[in-house]
């Protein structure tokens, strides 16, 4: 029996996976695990959307005062009249899924591994308000990319974790589970799989977390895409702190990064300044779905007006039933509060600013999207990544890249990594 089928039996039994030259004592079970929620709890969502109390309009013509009533309302009637749930559950347990224990705490992951033996193992990493529902579409691009016009030499195999707090991942009942302990764990998780050499990418919070492994550099990390790079200078950093104009000598790209940097850190920080601060006094949105949905959606304003053109009838990178998924499942699992203890957790265990560059050694890749929270300029990229091995300036796609522009998003992690390849 090969190595591949010897992994891929003890995965299907659920078995205590032995890595080579390890003690069973140093290894953690991994259980298979499957998504199934009560009817019961199906209906009780649907009446409570159903039993909204709505508050009025908002007085400007506007997205100025936040989620417009027009648009929660059209998502409310789609989450209680159309949407179907045990569809994504069927999706979900579709793939192979698992727990396993890490550091004190259960995490879930999707393990998908390719059909060609010599695959680049992976494992991507989802932010807020995101989740596994983020990188759903891109499993099949990346682990099986003769069949979307690539060569077997492109193959991935994907892990794909939940954060922990988010869900079905285990809620910490302490704090301290920052990017730098997550980091840690999904080290220990790659190890555990069997894998001695792999890349990692995420974005948001995947990117802290990402870049915190690269920072690590635990053994077999050989390097890290990022949809959502750390590049901001220290002088621009200080500038926008200060509410400052653009300093003038900015190219373009630049400056248009500077703008949107600009306009993020005086219209859309809301949610993270109170989930920084205050994260459990935001019982409203355990206890409303729609509220829910409301505070999901406040994210960055290019996601939300994008979200709003879906409920508009428009057709863009997402649908009304992505949306929605998403949404349900932060609410079937519970974990608006626990997925927010991440901001205070980080706020109070700093490791410096989300868009700081941290002085990664190891190889980095970047996907600048022009929607994200800031197209991250490719001059700051090179001065934040000294090993920059890949940086592509997008056309379309904003912060869900890999949700929104999946053939894309799985296009730009095999050009990227392709170069560390010869590595395996």
């Amino acid at each position: 029996m090969t190595r591949r089928e010897l992994l891929a039996a003890a995965a299907a039994a659920g078995a205590a996976n032995m890595l080579p030259g390890t003690s069973q004592a140093a290894e953690g079970l991994i259980r298979p695990f499957t998504v199934n929620f009560r009817d019961s709890d199906l209906d009780d969502l649907r009446r409570r959307v159903m039993a909204t109390r709505w508050p009025d309009k908002e007085t400007v013509a506007d997205d100025t005062q936040g989620v417009q009533l027009a648009t929660i309302q059209k998502l409310a009637q789609h989450w209680a009249k159309d949407y179907d749930w045990r569809k994504v559950e069927a999706r979900l347990n579709a793939l192979p899924q698992f727990i396993t224990e890490i550091d004190g705490l259960d995490i879930h992951f999707i393990h998908v591994r390719s059909r060609h033996e010599n695959a680049l193992p992976i494992i991507v990493t989802h932010g807020w308000p995101g989740s596994i529902i983020e990188q759903l579409k891109i499993i099949e691009p990346l682990t099986n990319p003769t069949a979307h016009g690539r060569t077997e030499g492109d193959a991935f195999h994907v892990v794909i974790p939940s954060l922990p707090g988010y869900g079905f991942s285990g809620k910490p009942t302490a704090p301290g589970w920052t990017p730098v302990r997550i980091a840690k764990a999904w080290a220990r998780l790659m190890q555990r799989l069997g894998y001695m050499k792999y890349v990692a990418q995420g974005g948001d919070w995947g990117n802290a977390v990402s870049e915190q492994m690269a920072l690590q550099e635990p053994p077999g990390l050989l390097g890290i895409h990022t949809n959502m790079a750390a590049t901001v200078p220290a002088d621009i950093s200080k500038a926008l702190a200060a509410g400052a104009a653009a300093p003038s000598d900015l190219s373009p790209d630049e400056k248009r990064a500077y703008g949107q940097l600009d306009d993020f850190n005086k219209n859309g920080l809301g949610y993270a300044i109170e989930m920084n601060n205050r994260p459990q006094t935001l019982y409203g949105i355990v206890d409303s779905p729609v509220g829910l949905a409301a505070w999901m959606l406040d994210h960055d304003i290019r996601s939300y007006r994008l979200i709003t053109r879906v409920f508009d009838g428009s057709a863009e990178g997402l649908t009304k039933d992505d949306i929605v998924d998403n949404v349900t499942l932060y609410w079937l699992t519970n974990t608006a509060i626990s997925s927010g203890r991440l901001y205070w957790d980080n706020a109070h265990f700093p490791t410096g600013g989300f868009f700081d560059p941290r002085g990664i050694k190891i190889p980095v890749a970047v996907s600048a999207f022009p929607d994200e929270i800031y197209q991250a300029p490719q001059s700051w990229a090179e001065k934040a990544y000294p090993k920059l091995i890949h940086y592509n300036r997008l056309a379309k796609g904003g912060h869900f890249a890999a949700w929104e522009q999946p053939s894309v998003f799985s296009a730009e992690l095999r050009d990227a990594f392709r170069p560390l390849r010869q590595s395996i």
